[in-house]
């Protein structure tokens, strides 16, 4: 198996890759090819265009190793490391043109995340970070803000797509805002663990994130000296996915407990 550092740059050259058949891709005339979760949980015909690529240029470079992608799910291997792929993290935002999207790899290695990239094209950025080896942007070594207390977090998050969720995840952020700094939404999981990888902001959480959301974003984000996790000891799961240096992820954790985020019933 190569280096984890080895394997972060190959994400970072494919992922970028992606990016630019997506920025100059991208035809005038882009709609939805089909919906998953719900109407508005959607799928374009450049997602599947990236992922195809991301996929021909792993096979290429390494054909012993399994890929799981959002769009085309899993494709088995042999040698122990999978390469987990979103296409484009923030599809909607992608779809209205809006910048803050994502083509988000990682790398496991029997099981265990080891190296990421994250390119986001639209805003010229692309974070990698492999296990021991650091968190970067554009080549610049990044690293968590310093704990601020929770009155004065800046706190990242994002929703789900079946309205029951939404309606909770609403009243959540509802109980959060008076006790925080505000309140961000971006539209892409992997954007919001690199922000607070890059001290953009001060946390991020989020209920209904999978795999491919947060693998290459939540190693970025703890090579940069965040914990990320789930609540009660977890790990970071669909059930629950929090990021913040280590006060604060203490102090926003007991908050979000407390105001039942990891639940969809009242």
């Amino acid at each position: 198996m190569e280096e984890p550092s080895k394997l972060a740059d190959l994400a970072r050259e494919i992922a970028e890759e992606a990016g630019r058949l997506l920025v100059h891709g991208r035809p005038g005339d882009l709609g939805v090819l089909s919906t998953k979760s719900s109407p508005t949980d959607v799928v374009t015909e450049m997602d599947t265009a990236a992922e195809r690529l991301i996929r021909d240029r792993i096979a290429l470079a390494r054909p012993g190793d399994a890929v799981l992608g959002e769009e085309g799910g899993g494709q088995a291997g042999s040698s122990g490391v999978t390469w987990v792929v979103d296409p484009i993290d923030g599809t909607v935002n992608y779809l209205y043109d809006l910048p803050a999207w994502a083509v988000s790899i990682g790398v496991e290695v029997d099981g265990v995340t080891v190296a990421g990239a994250v390119a986001a094209p639209r805003l010229g950025e692309v974070y990698t970070g492999w296990l021991g080896g650091g968190a970067w942007c554009n080549g610049r070594q990044i690293a968590v803000r310093s704990d601020t207390g929770l009155a004065g977090a800046l706190v990242a998050t994002g929703f789900g797509y079946q309205a029951a969720r939404r309606d909770r995840q609403g009243a959540v952020v509802a109980g959060l805002l008076p006790r925080v700094r505000d309140i961000r939404r971006a539209g892409s999981a992997a954007l919001d663990l690199c922000s607070v990888a890059c001290g953009r902001v001060d946390a991020y959480f989020e209920r209904g994130t999978q795999v491919w959301d947060r693998s290459a974003g939540g190693l970025i984000a703890a090579e940069a000296g965040a914990t990320v996790a789930g609540f009660r000891g977890a790990q970071a799961s669909e059930a629950m996915t929090l990021a913040a240096s280590a006060a604060t992820f203490g102090l926003l954790h007991d908050v979000l407990v407390e105001l039942g985020a990891d639940r969809d019933d009242y």
